[in-house]
Order: C-alpha cells, then sequence, then structure tokens
C-alpha cells in the first residue's frame, strides 16, 4: 500500500517565521530554530515507511533552496495554493492522492517532538477510520490523515484558535465518518512552550540530543538579577564584571532604598528596578520584571567566574536549578572551614544559598506575590515550627507574613499569629516546598569561584 507524509511548512526566514517568539528571541533565533525543527521531522520521516512531500509557502522574494538544503534531493517540493489554510492543506492532499497514494498524512512543523512511531500509528489507525487526528495540548492538531481527500475536514472560516480540533471532529462525526487519534504533543509557539520543552528535555535524553534540543541549550536566555542597598563600594567593581555580559544577557539591578551614592554610580546602559527594602522583596520583584528562561541571583560582593553565561546553561540542560561553589580570598582558617561546609551542603542536603550565586529555571522559581496568607489549624500552645499542615478539631487562624527569607528548598516565613486565649507570638516557622512542584530542588557545584 502506497502511502505519503506531507510536510506542511512555512520557508525558516529571519521575521517571517516563528514571529510570536519575537522579541524573547531575535528574528535570525526564530530562523534557525524553525531550521531545527524540520531537521528533527525530517530525521524522523526518514524511518517511515512512506514518501516524502514538502508544502512551503509561496511567498515574494522566498528562499526556496533553503527548504531542500534540509530535505534533500530525493523529496518532492511543491509550493501552497489557496486563499485559507484549511483549503491550502486540502489542495496539497488532494495533489498527493492524484498520483496514486492509498493513505496521506500531513503533518505541521511546529511539533518538533513528533516520532516516526506516530506516523506509523496514523497509518495504522486509517485501516480502520476514515480520518485521523493528532491533537495539540492548546486546541489544534499537528496531524490529519485520511484515505481521500475529505473537504468536511477543512471547512473551517478560522484557524489558529483553542478549539480548532474540536470543530473539526465535530463537522467530519456529523457527515457520518469515522475518527480515530494518535499521541498528543505540544506545539511550538511561544516563549512558554520553549521553556516547556527544556522542562521536558531535562528526563529525555532524545529530547537533549534533538537539534532543536541542543539550539535551546544554547541560547536559554538569562536574566541576571542584583539586588542592592547601599553599595557605593563594592558596585562600581561588579559592573566592570559584568562588561562583557551585557549584550548577551540581562542585567536587572533592584534597589531597596539606597541612601548612599549607589543609584548615582549605576551605569546608564542598565536596568535599574526601584524596590522596597529586603532582599527577598527585591530578589522577587527583579523575577516578576524580568524575561530571561533562566533566573540568576547575583550578589553585589561577589567575584564571577570567567564563562558564567556557557557553565549555567550547561547544567541547566540536565538540572531545574543549580548554583556557583563558594570561596574566599582570606586565608582565614574559619573562612576555609565555612566554604568547605557550605560546599558540601549542596553536595549532600541540596541547600543553596544567596552568596553562591542561585540560578533557577523560570517556570521552577515561579512569581510570587510579596505577601503570602497561610490558612492553617493549630492548637493552643503548640509551637509554631510544628503546627503547618497539622490537622486538628480546632479553628483556623489566618497568619499574616511580616517578612519572608529568599530560601532555596525551603521559605522562612515570620508569622505574626493570634492564638485563641493568648497573646500575639512571633516565631520563625518553615515551609517546605518553596517551589510547589518538587519538595527538593536539584543543585549542582559548578566551579568554586565566587569569592569575597
Amino acid at each position: 500500500m502506497r502511502q505519503a507524509v506531507i510536510i506542511f511548512t512555512r520557508v525558516p526566514e529571519a521575521g517571517r517565521t516563528k514571529t510570536r517568539m519575537m522579541p524573547h528571541l531575535t528574528p535570525k533565533q526564530c530562523e534557525l530554530l524553525h531550521t531545527c525543527f524540520l531537521e528533527d521531522i525530517r530525521k524522523e520521516c526518514e524511518t517511515c515507511s512512506a514518501d516524502v512531500f514538502v508544502y512551503y509557502t509561496l511567498e515574494k522574494n522566498i528562499n526556496e533552496p533553503i527548504i531542500k538544503s534540509i530535505f534533500g534531493k530525493q523529496t518532492g517540493y511543491f509550493a501552497q495554493t489557496g486563499e485559507g489554510l484549511g483549503e491550502r492543506m486540502y489542495n496539497a492532499l488532494a495533489e498527493v492522492f492524484e498520483k496514486g497514494y492509498e493513505k496521506c498524512v500531513l503533518i505541521g512543523t511546529d511539533v518538533p517532538e513528533v516520532q516516526s512511531t506516530y506516523l506509523e500509528n496514523a497509518f495504522e489507525v486509517l485501516s480502520e477510520k476514515d480520518v485521523v487526528f493528532g491533537q495539540t495540548v492548546d486546541g489544534g492538531y499537528y496531524l490529519v490523515g485520511m484515505k481521500k481527500p475529505l473537504k468536511e475536514a477543512f471547512g473551517l472560516s478560522e484557524y489558529g484558535h483553542g478549539t480548532v480540533f474540536e470543530e473539526t471532529v465535530k463537522v467530519l462525526e456529523k457527515a457520518g465518518l469515522t475518527v480515530g487519534y494518535v499521541e498528543i504533543l505540544e506545539d511550538m509557539d511561544t516563549p512558554e512552550d520553549l521553556r516547556g520543552y527544556r522542562a521536558r528535555m531535562r528526563d529525555c535524553e532524545r529530547l537533549k540530543q534533538s537539534e532543536t534540543g541542543k539550539y535551546l541549550a544554547k541560547i536559554a536566555k538569562i536574566s541576571i538579577i542584583i539586588p542592592v542597598y547601599n553599595e557605593e563600594k563594592t558596585i562600581e567593581k561588579l559592573q566592570e564584571q559584568l562588561e562583557d555580559l551585557k549584550d548577551k544577557c540581562e542585567i536587572l539591578f533592584v534597589d531597596g532604598g539606597s541612601t548612599d551614592r549607589t543609584l548615582e554610580l549605576i551605569r546608564q546602559e542598565y536596568t535599574v528596578i526601584q524596590g522596597f527594602k529586603g532582599r527577598a522583596v527585591q530578589m522577587n520583584e527583579g523575577a516578576k520584571r524580568s524575561t530571561g528562561d533562566i533566573l540568576l541571583f547575583l550578589h553585589c560582593d561577589s567575584e564571577r567566574p570567567e564563562r558564567p553565561l556557557a557553565e549555567i546553561r550547561r547544567v541547566m540542560k540536565d538540572h531545574a536549578a543549580g548554583c556557583f561553589g563558594i570561596a574566599f580570598h582570606s586565608r582565614n582558617f574559619f573562612m576555609w572551614t565555612c566554604k568547605v561546609i557550605s560546599n558540601h551542603r549542596i553536595k549532600d542536603r541540596k541547600v543553596m544559598f544567596g552568596d553562591q550565586g542561585i540560578f533557577v529555571d523560570r517556570d521552577l522559581f515561579g512569581i510570587h506575590s510579596k505577601t503570602i496568607t497561610l490558612c492553617v489549624t493549630v492548637r493552643e500552645q503548640t509551637s509554631l515550627q510544628h503546627f503547618v499542615g497539622r490537622q486538628t478539631d480546632t479553628i483556623y487562624y489566618i497568619h499574616r507574613v511580616e517578612s519572608s527569607l529568599f530560601h532555596f528548598g525551603e521559605i522562612v516565613f515570620r508569622v505574626a499569629v493570634q492564638f485563641k486565649d493568648t497573646d500575639i507570638l512571633q516565631r520563625k516557622i518553615f515551609v517546605r516546598p518553596y517551589f510547589s512542584q518538587v519538595k527538593r530542588v536539584d543543585a549542582i557545584i559548578v566551579r568554586f569561584f565566587f569569592r569575597h
């Protein structure tokens, strides 16, 4: 039985492809990313028992050789024809069926995670069903296959909204056609989609080795967030260290109300955010205002390593968070002991602190407000270190957070608690996890070069 796969794509050209990724990615990065998508899809199609046809958008001044350089000389190349997306897809399928094929599957190119087994499954489904779909998480579809051209499948007036798949299936079922399905995948349209791919990549060696995975690891955007408060003695030295990084990443200073010359000394090329005093508050505000895929929290009195961005990207291919080891210029025995204990704590307990240059995946960090309300059940006379999460038959108390410390793996709240028959008590309580997605955050020592 003759089978065909149609790859339906734009030609990857800067400024014309993956535009929803901009300005998070540059036009050139969008072009190269789309090229990686196509290369990964080509590799999967090569192992599928079907002939491959490429249908590309015909636009003014289009660079057709780019497509042919990706897919090779043996593939059939055709320009898409028709007014809307639905008409163009139907015309492509109709043309391929005219060549004598009995089953045909059309796929888009926003799904670099597609595998040849999914294509083979689609052909297998068509042995029993009239139409087969591969749905995307956002409500569209990345794959549609059939045994003859069916206009009913492409009659929607608009595409690109969240109910395309649902509406198309309803039309087909109303027409008496049977519908089958293959795997649901994520399509890559936005920066958030790319961060999701990176997260999945950490647990999947196949994605790490894909062209898309290797390129995303290379271009992951890093935001350096630096809380400052009366730092006039160290701010100039730090800026010297940041000089060769300022065009390679986002750098944000978050001021907590400095009363010395700190703000005056920060150069105009850097972004300065005015916040409230408190290192945790300043760091969280910087995270909110940042745009990076990876957040690096740096103290003003630290010394950076030689190639910090490259080392961070290398670590983040396999981990959701990490830090640098700590060392001190001083040869004092106490400082040496502090270094050893601190670095062993990372390895043994996976706990990091701010002086070690913490970096973390943006989605893992999340966006936290500076005010948090806890609603818990407590017994009178129960120590605050133990009451969180305990279930009793007493009343619920609302605890207002007065201050918080940025602390990796756990968050420390200072709360005011009104007990039933007692005065207000103030204690420190520990809430785990700080990040809702994990109980403990992965950490890794990269090098011992953050020095004071």
